[in-house]
């Protein structure tokens, strides 16, 4: 049952990944907690290929896919902060916290979907 871990683990995640994006950056917290939200990041893409609730291919819908571009955009904004283009890190980081866990979770609420079932208690 993949759907508790995936849930709890991206909960985890918003909550860190509001830290990252409104305290100060570059201090040593700031990139352990980065090292941790990147973990958790992995992890919330990474169990995402376990669920199958929707299929719209196979056993494949929209979310996948959004699971693979979530772990390309992480290497890469990994990849700009070790390399110093850190604007490009911090536009690549704001957009996977507001596209990849903040506006896709919202989606999980619509009716119809198990989170929306778990708050309602429908």
């Amino acid at each position: 049952m993949p759907i508790a871990p995936h849930a709890f683990m991206a909960f985890a995640a918003v909550a860190v990944g509001a830290e990252q994006m409104f305290t100060r950056k570059g201090t040593k917290r700031h990139r352990w907690l980065g090292y941790a939200w990147c973990g958790m990041l992995f992890f919330v893409a990474v169990s995402g290929f376990f669920i199958h609730t929707i299929k719209l291919w196979s056993l494949f819908s929209p979310i996948h896919f959004l699971s693979v571009l979530t772990i390309v955009a992480l290497t890469r904004a990994i990849w700009c902060a070790r390399t110093g283009r850190i604007h490009q890190h911090q536009r690549i980081m704001a957009s996977l916290f507001w596209l990849a866990l903040v506006v896709t979770g919202l989606f999980t609420f619509l009716p119809g979907r198990i989170m929306f079932a778990v708050v309602s208690g429908a």
